[in-house]
């Protein structure tokens, strides 16, 4: 039990998607009791035990729609009768899906960042600011925010990513970004955005894959940033950019603004392709 609590903990703190089993109710001559757990990594890998044979084989495929759906499920199983075990009692297994909530990696501290950073707390994102200025990443601009005091570029050729993170590259300044952009391209965070232009874009790609030998997979690069909504000024550009996060997040086809399927064929890889709907992409 304890070390599902742990997993449980663990898979919180990394905002990626896991499930978890339990068995709430038995009846007649059952191989497990009530509270007897079993744990979904979101690598797919299982923890712990509802059982064995049939029953547990149904619970990982219950498991597996959670973790991919992220919907709760009571599962309610004949031992015998529906599974064709000998021990010929009923479970009851409540499946649920376990999410911590998701990293938004503010890349810069500038008047965008400032902007989204709260709006996006408020959707339930855990913001990180990553800038190594420190009279903007401060306590009284991003309240309730982790800020981390270091390069941009530096953080992002050690750090992990993972389906959990989320990442907005808005530095101040252009060689910076591109930097930025280029690292964050060899980790496997959900989401990369670059605030700028489309010009910007195209330029800072061509770069990159002049310097990676041609091969780039942009598929997760949303630039310019945020659905088509007008927006002028940081605080409508934060709720473009929110907006777009939720869109994502729940699945919702949307027009996004980024221009990464508008570059030419002769620059872009074949195999880029918009990313699956967060949830789906187990």
């Amino acid at each position: 039990m304890r070390a599902i609590t742990e997993a449980v903990l663990e898979i919180l703190a990394s905002g990626q998607r896991g499930a978890l089993a339990t068995v709430v109710r038995v009846r007649g001559s059952t191989p497990q009791e009530p509270g007897a757990r079993m744990l979904l990594w979101p690598d797919g890998t299982a923890l712990g035990t509802v059982g064995g044979g049939a029953i547990e084989l149904a619970v990982l495929e219950a498991l597996a729609r959670a973790q991919k759906t992220g919907q709760t499920e009571l599962l309610s199983r004949s031992l015998g009768y529906d599974l064709g075990m000998c021990c010929g009692g009923h479970m009851d297994v409540f499946v649920e899906p376990i999410e911590g909530a998701p990293r938004l990696w503010l890349f810069g501290a500038g008047h965008v960042a400032h902007a989204l950073a709260g709006l996006a707390r408020g959707v339930d994102f855990d913001v990180q600011v990553v800038d190594d200025r420190e009279e903007f990443n401060t306590e009284e601009r991003f309240p309730s925010c982790r800020r981390i005091l270091r390069d941009a570029a530096e953080l992002l050729a050690k750090e992990s990513f993972g389906e959990g993170d989320w990442l907005v590259i808005a530095t101040h300044d252009h060689k910076l970004d591109e930097r930025a952009l280029e690292l964050a391209l060899q980790k496997k965070a959900r989401y990369i955005g670059l605030v700028g232009s489309r010009a910007k874009l195209f330029r800072i790609v061509e770069r990159i894959r002049a310097r990676a030998g041609g091969e780039l997979d942009l598929a997760r690069v949303y630039c310019p940033v945020g659905l088509d909504l007008g927006a002028i000024g940081p605080h409508e550009i934060a709720v473009s950019i929110v907006a777009e996060l939720v869109a994502l997040r729940r699945g919702r086809a949307v027009d996004h603004m980024r221009a990464v399927d508008d570059i030419p064929e002769r620059e872009r890889p074949a195999h880029d392709s918009m990313p699956p709907p967060l949830g789906h992409h187990s």
